[in-house]
């Protein structure tokens, strides 16, 4: 019983590999399509680490937006201007002098910029 259980299903299987044509395509990735997307994960993570502070999430509730409409928002954000975001963040001076209010009227003068386009 067992060895006409296994020929059918070694016939099955032949006729299957037969007749169903196998198709694999495999191509290279390019360099610049690799270091793209690590820049913008790593962009992306800039934003994320500068909208995960209190100050940041305190002036955007003040501004009616919340934490996590912020973190949709950015995740909407092309590559380009994630990373356009991202430069701008990191140009600005350290310490709490008042460029913390700068930086979040940029983030949220550019969030509102690419909802509304």
């Amino acid at each position: 019983m067992k060895s006409s259980i296994a020929r059918l299903l070694c016939r099955m299987l032949v006729v299957c590999l037969v007749g169903l044509p196998l198709q694999v395509n495999a191509g290279m990735i390019g360099t610049d399509t690799v270091v793209s997307a690590a820049r913008a994960a790593a962009a992306r993570d800039v934003i994320a680490s500068a909208l995960s502070r209190t100050e940041v999430q305190s002036q955007l509730q003040a501004m009616g937006l919340s934490p996590q409409q912020a973190k949709d928002r950015v995740a909407a954000l092309t590559d380009s201007e994630a990373a356009k975001l991202a430069g701008q963040i990191q140009s600005l001076p350290a310490g709490a002098n008042g460029w913390a209010v700068v930086l979040l009227i940029a983030i949220g003068v550019l969030i509102w910029w690419a909802v509304k386009r």
